[in-house]
């Protein structure tokens, strides 16, 4: 680790103007952060601390949305959406470990848009809105590829606001060493239509996949999806999956969930 300046501001127009300079970084949970500072892969000269920041933290109900504030732990929302939105409470509460899911804030994941985060999954497949210290974005604008968002530099994730679905929930194949989705789907029920998020799969960054929407909107079953097919092209190969196995896996977890939310 090097040197740094920490700043822990108590108001959000004091957390802007703590961002304002060129070298500052805002630091939600630090779960991806800290990580990075220590392999030298970013070196910002300061830190702005989240966490204390007030009212940014918290689950409420409001008519038929359910409300995260920006700052609030995997952990706070494991245990407080499980009566509203059971299925994301679900998901929280499947997020890496006890100490990861105690510090990792719901606007850390968001904003830094991970591949292989559980998060980016339930926000498009609800569809969300990101609300931010300067406009509201819906969840279909707001991931823009692999570790990158349409935020602005310095711009804070203050809430997201959560329609709750009839029938939600997520299904993922863990990863073993770090708990991320090796691939994640999380199907959403609205009396509209179904939507259905991937995560963990594509070299995009999480995604929708249309044509099971549209299988599952007119029977929301497993084997609705029977009769359809992911194309690997596109998807991430590793060590621990070729692109056709996460292909596969984007089925799998789809039949899954579906399973769960019925």
């Amino acid at each position: 680790m090097y040197a740094f300046e920490l700043e822990r501001p108590k108001t959000l127009d004091a957390a802007k103007a703590a961002l304002a300079g060129d070298e500052a970084q805002a630091l939600g949970g630090g779960q991806t952060l800290i990580p990075t500072l220590k392999a030298r892969l970013a070196s910002p000269a300061k830190l702005v601390s989240l966490a204390a920041v007030e009212g940014m933290s918290g689950v409420k109900a409001e008519g038929d949305q359910l409300v995260i504030g920006g700052a609030t732990t995997h952990a706070i929302v494991a245990a407080e959406a499980a009566l509203t939105y059971p299925g994301l409470a679900d998901l929280a509460s499947h997020i890496g470990d006890p100490a990861v899911r105690n510090r990792g804030t719901i606007g850390g994941s968001l904003a830094n848009n991970d591949p292989s985060a559980c998060y980016p999954a339930a926000v498009l497949a609800s569809g969300a809105t990101i609300v931010t210290d300067r406009r509201q974005i819906a969840a279909d604008a707001f991931f823009d590829g692999m570790f990158t968002t349409v935020l602005d530099e310095g711009e804070i994730i203050t809430e997201v606001r959560f329609p709750v679905p009839q029938a939600g929930a997520y299904a993922k194949f863990v990863q073993p060493a770090s708990r991320f989705a090796l691939t994640g789907v999380f199907v959403a029920r609205f009396s509209e239509g179904v939507r259905v998020a991937v995560t963990g799969a594509s070299e995009e960054g999480v995604f929708r996949w249309t044509e099971a929407e549209t299988a599952l909107s007119g029977n929301f079953a497993p084997e609705a999806v029977d009769g359809l097919s992911v194309s690997p092209d596109g998807m991430i190969g590793d060590l621990h999956g070729t692109p056709a196995y996460r292909a596969n896996l984007v089925k799998v977890m789809t039949k899954r969930a579906v399973a769960a939310a019925s």
